[in-house]
């Protein structure tokens, strides 16, 4: 078992939170999340800071930046000194391969479409470090998770060195299980970079179950906070490296992961409205919140299925993204047709990627499944 979302009960409809009109249905958190009221207003706070600072002292703002730390660190398991405040996962990722030094001709293992911000940085740590780059082709049947471990233990394979991995596919929502594959690759004795950007507020991520080097995640998409700051862990034999930019925050001795912290790190704007978004998803439950996502997923996957869309069966979809690869492919106005009938998803790679979070509610499906029957409709 992947997540725990069937072990709690669901969180109730948190519609009323957020400025969403009863005719929109908005089914694309893993794009970008609406701010909730209580964020916004968060923010608007922190600009009025900056707009008049003679009302507001400077020294109250980074507490703020010590809240966020703490209230991350909480919805992963971790520890405040164990987490640095970034700019953006591509900045974690980036600190990330910086401090790995792994041994020449070893193999960095990563899925076939990967996102860039996960690749890139390793594609030059790989071309620095001698790594042999293998991507693990998309499953037919859709199980990334027993392809990645049969490619962790292929016969005759360079000695694993790296896997940058993420808890699902962020095209299309489909599991890859790192309760399974994170021992396989500790026990290969490699390290491991995991990319939580599709999962952390939406589904439970423990960084003492799966042993990460280092794990990142922003705050725009699941954690309903604002675009522009992200948070990295880095475990505790990690702690000693090198930032990517050197501020007079991060310099010796700064303590722990903080010595990766960004500059610019007292921003009174994206602290405030991070910090209430954090503090309002731990005040739920991740566990009641990916209850509350998964029921929303599978009504959608079944309504999909009559369609002829094809979903992937529960056991290998994460609850919070259902990603759609109909048979004959997806018509290339799709997104445009729906967001016409105030239907907003994505296309992913040649997947619908479906992603409702806790404001979307029984009328939300409803008008999604609607709108896809119009423009499947003799297509199929």
């Amino acid at each position: 078992m992947a997540f725990t979302e069937s072990v709690a009960a669901a969180l109730p409809c948190q519609r009323h939170l957020f400025e969403m009109p009863a005719d929109v249905s908005y089914l694309d958190a893993a794009a970008w999340s609406p701010l909730p009221r209580a964020v916004r207003a968060a923010g608007e706070a922190g600009i009025l800071v900056k707009s008049r600072p003679w009302d507001h002292p400077r020294t109250a703002v980074p507490p703020w930046a010590e809240r966020a730390r703490a209230a991350a660190a909480r919805l992963i398991g971790a520890g405040a000194d164990e987490i640095a405040i970034v700019g953006a996962v591509s900045h974690a990722m980036a600190v990330a391969a910086r401090n790995l030094t792994l041994r020449s001709g070893g193999r960095l293992l990563r899925v076939a479409d990967e996102f860039p911000s996960l690749r890139f940085a390793f594609d030059r740590l790989a071309d620095r470090q001698g790594l042999v780059v293998e991507e693990v082709p998309r499953p037919p049947d859709g199980d990334w998770t027993a392809a990645v471990a049969a490619a962790i233990d292929r016969p005759g394979a360079p000695p694993l060195a790296l896997a940058t991995l993420t808890p699902l596919h962020w095209t299309d929502g489909s599991l890859i299980d790192l309760d399974r594959l994170a021992p396989a690759v500790h026990a290969a004795g490699a390290a491991l970079v995991i990319d939580a950007t599709q999962a952390v507020g939406a589904v439970p991520v423990d960084v003492a179950r799966w042993r990460p080097d280092f794990l990142a995640f922003p705050t725009y998409k699941w954690a309903l906070g604002p675009y522009g700051l992200a948070f990295l862990y880095a475990a505790p034999h990690r702690q000693d490296g090198a930032a990517i930019e050197e501020n007079i925050g991060n310099r010796p001795p700064a303590a722990g992961a903080r010595r990766y912290d960004r500059g610019e790190l007292n921003d009174p704007v994206a602290l405030f409205m991070a910090v209430t978004g954090l503090e309002q998803i731990a005040e739920w439950g991740v566990p009641a919140v990916a209850a509350r996502l998964r029921g929303l997923t599978d009504r959608l996957a079944d309504g999909a299925a009559g369609l002829g869309l094809a979903p992937l069966p529960a056991s290998l979809r994460a609850p919070h993204i259902l990603g759609l690869r109909p048979p004959a492919g997806l018509p290339t106005d799709l997104v445009d047709r729906l967001q016409r009938d105030r239907v907003y998803v994505s296309e992913r790679s040649g997947a619908l990627r479906i992603s409702p979070h806790v404001w979307a509610d029984e009328d939300d499906l409803a008008r999604c499944l609607a709108a896809l029957s119009g423009a499947f409709r003799g297509i199929t």
